[in-house]
């Protein structure tokens, strides 16, 4: 049986950091993933979506620009611009690939090998390898299970990626709906809801069980996310709650019920559901390896499972399903089974952003969050107005907001900026 200092399971943005961290360590490492080197974070995920959201505001650009000369854009292409975000994608698939193969012939060679086929973890050290009908055991020291996540069904909707989709479907359509509802009001829901509306082909309803979208983000930035979308022609639900979805005659009827009690129909042509994601980790393990799952995916401690040598991380935990987390987990990890790793691993302080419109980014903790921990702070926002060149730009949307402690140490909370 083949043996190997580490195995790690899945080669999406965690697998593949944590395998480049292991070679600093000058391990043995077999890296085996079922799909396309990169995972979700390149296809059907980060990637994907960001290079859709860019071509979609370059697109709503155009036609701003060319409407101040009195002039009409031309309409977007579907196939086009989902030619151009598959290229995308398979230029990073390429790089990652060319980067693997580049190992062969450095420093590196022969401590990576890497594998397409199931990985399912026979006992605590040994991994069945399943392409095809061929089979294959190996042994590893340690294991990193880093098979991410996948878009959460619902099961009372009829899902077949076709007329109801989730994010896995959007590049099997022809051609850009005339209508589509989302479900979901989150940042991925949103982020497609200004994806679709932006190319200025879609009429996007987006539903919302609250009074406003991103409930846990502050009002003043979410006022300006509302206020672009509603401008782009999205229809928002709020305080609606989705009792009934149907496709009929190739379309999908809805039905939604009000907080006032009230209830209306609708019929688009598509529906985008994007509730969230779940965990990949069934048929990950037999059962006598017996690892620890909870809710929210397999329970880790630092990254290290209840077994010893068996550890997880990015989306299979869902601590913070972010690209660079699940990188640094995947280093981290590393660095505790072989090392010692210089910092503790912390979820307090990590950048994020909403590819909206305009973009939303921060760090550290909002005004939402600081009233629901109670702390005494104070803060102050400079408006883009007040800057020349976003007045030059003619783009003025947008703020810089400053969250610090409300003593003479002034210590920074957090920071937001839109736009």
């Amino acid at each position: 049986m083949k043996g190997y200092d580490l195995i790690i399971i899945g080669a999406g943005p965690s697998g593949y950091a944590a395998s480049m961290r292991a070679l600093d360590f000058r391990k043995k490492v077999l890296m085996v993933e079922r799909g396309i080197v990169g995972g979700a974070g390149v296809t059907n995920g980060a990637l994907s979506s960001k290079t859709w959201w860019e071509l979609s505001r370059e697109a709503l650009a155009f036609r701003k620009n060319l409407k101040r000369f009195n002039m009409e854009a031309p309409p977007a292409n579907y196939k086009e611009i989902r030619a151009e975000v598959q290229q995308a994608v398979g230029e990073r698939k390429s790089m990652l690939e060319l980067h693997m193969e580049q190992l062969k012939n450095s420093n590196y060679a022969g401590l990576l090998e890497f594998k397409n086929g199931d990985a399912k973890l026979v006992s605590q050290t040994e991994v069945e390898i399943a392409n095809g009908v061929a089979r294959e055991t190996v042994h590893g020291d340690y294991i990193i299970l880093a098979t991410g996540s996948r878009p959460r069904y619902l099961p009372e909707l009829p899902i077949d990626e076709k007329t109801v989709m989730t994010s896995d479907g959007i590049e099997q359509m022809e051609d850009f709906p005339e209508s589509m509802v989302i479900v979901g009001a989150g940042v991925i829901g949103c982020e497609f809801a200004t994806i679709f509306s932006g190319f200025g082909k879609t009429k996007v309803h987006l539903i919302d069980k609250g009074d406003r979208i991103l409930p846990f983000e502050d009002e003043d930035v979410v006022n300006i996310i509302e206020r672009n979308m509603e401008k782009s022609g999205v229809v928002i639900h709020r305080n609606s709650r989705l009792v009934r979805m149907e496709v009929k005659k190739g379309r999908v009827e809805y039905e939604l019920e009000y907080n006032n009690g009230g209830k209306e129909v609708f019929n688009v042509e598509k529906a985008l559901v994007s509730v969230g994601r779940v965990p990949n980790y069934e048929g990950l393990w037999d059962d006598n390896v017996n690892i620890n799952i909870n809710k929210r995916g397999v329970e880790d401690n630092d990254t290290q499972t209840n077994v010893f040598n068996i550890y997880a991380v990015g989306d299979l935990t869902a601590d913070i399903s972010l690209v660079n987390v699940g990188e640094l987990e995947g280093r981290y990890a590393v660095e505790k089974i072989f090392g010692k790793p210089k910092r503790k691993l912390v979820y307090e302080n990590i950048s994020n952003i909403m590819f909206l419109s305009p973009e939303v980014a921060g760090v550290g903790l909002n005004e939402t969050q600081a009233r629901e921990k109670n702390l005494d702070y104070k803060v102050v926002t400079l408006d883009y107005s007040c800057i020349p060149r976003a007045i030059a730009k003619r783009n003025t949307q947008g703020f810089i907001k400053l969250l610090v402690t409300n003593d003479e140490d002034m210590e920074i909370l957090g920071m937001k900026v839109v736009g």
